[in-house]
């Protein structure tokens, strides 16, 4: 089943030259059948960059998706053009205020991390946001900084600064295979990582009821389960595109500003040859298990969730 978007939306003509199955809504209507309806957050500045990457996860099950597009609402984007803006995007105001119910949320990172929490101009909406999902959402998953300030907001576990950014492709453990996130996971594969914040794994350890399913012992905990909250929490990112973590490389060294070449990411550490995905795969199987979960145990009558014995914990 395809991804429904929009069909001046940019990621429709991107994902429909790679073979993602997308459909418009007018085809979308025909189908006698229920969409998974998904909400991404975007809080990451390349709007557009973002939205491809989630919608070509998601794209790729045998689901019928529908996407929306949701972002804070005060807060103006610089990177990406108010007509794009204004043209697809909900403001979590207009999301909240019309009662809308979503099966899934995707809360993405954001470049704040070294900034405390309090101090993001929007904090105060996305803690409302957090709150929220507990009602209008059946299951959420949090990426990088997302992540990070969920766990914050729902467990009041703190992120660290490191001494370097964690920067290039780690190695990671599949700590969980009986999990129904990790069907089809190796037990040893590559996690593109992007921050310059960890999790310390004793002290989600001592979160009530978190399961850490991926992890490193390089980087750190990755993966973290949280069933009484409905959510998953991943601190890096199998959402990147081959070429993103060479698109940070450049423009840091555009900037004059210190940054190292990303470890394990070009053949033999060389940035003028072009960088391999390694990561791919488990990029499907994870955003595909999820949909699964969903899709097993959301409500069928989607103004159920939040309020119905039938909304399982996923």
């Amino acid at each position: 089943m395809p991804i429904k978007l929009p069909s001046d939306l940019p990621a429709y003509n991107v994902l429909q030259n790679e073979g993602v199955m997308v459909m418009p809504e007018d085809k979308a209507v025909h189908q006698d059948i229920r969409p998974m309806r998904i909400a991404l957050l975007n809080l990451m500045p390349k709007k557009i960059q973002t939205e491809t990457q989630f919608a070509r996860l998601l794209g790729a099950t045998p689901l019928q998706v529908e996407l929306t597009l949701i972002r804070m609402t005060d807060h103006q984007p610089r990177n990406t053009s108010s007509e794009h803006i204004d043209l697809f995007y909900e403001t979590f105001a207009e999301v909240a205020e019309s009662g809308q119910k979503f099966d899934g949320v995707i809360i993405t990172g954001a470049p704040v991390e070294q900034l405390e929490y309090e101090e993001v101009t929007y904090w105060d909406e996305l803690s409302t946001v957090f709150d929220w999902t507990q009602t209008h959402v059946h299951s959420t998953f949090g990426v990088c900084w997302g992540a990070m300030a969920m766990i914050n907001h729902f467990h009041g576990i703190d992120k660290h600064m490191l001494d370097a950014k964690a920067f290039g492709c780690f190695r990671h453990q599949n700590l969980a295979p009986a999990s129904p996130f990790l069907r089809g996971f190796a037990d040893d594969f590559v996690v593109p990582v992007s921050r310059w914040t960890e999790m310390r794994q004793d002290e989600i350890d001592r979160g009530e009821g978190l399961i850490t399913l991926l992890g490193s012992d390089q980087v750190g905990p990755c993966l973290v389960q949280d069933p009484g909250r409905r959510a998953l929490y991943i601190f890096n990112h199998l959402e990147y595109d081959s070429d993103t973590l060479k698109q940070e490389y450049d423009r840091d060294v555009a900037a004059g500003e210190p940054i190292n070449v990303p470890a394990n990411y070009y053949p033999d550490d060389d940035p003028t040859r072009r960088p391999l995905n390694r990561w791919r795969s488990h990029a499907h199987l994870l955003y595909g298990n999820w949909l699964s979960e969903i899709y097993l145990t959301t409500p069928y009558d989607i103004s159920q969730i939040g309020v119905s014995s039938t909304d399982l914990r996923i």
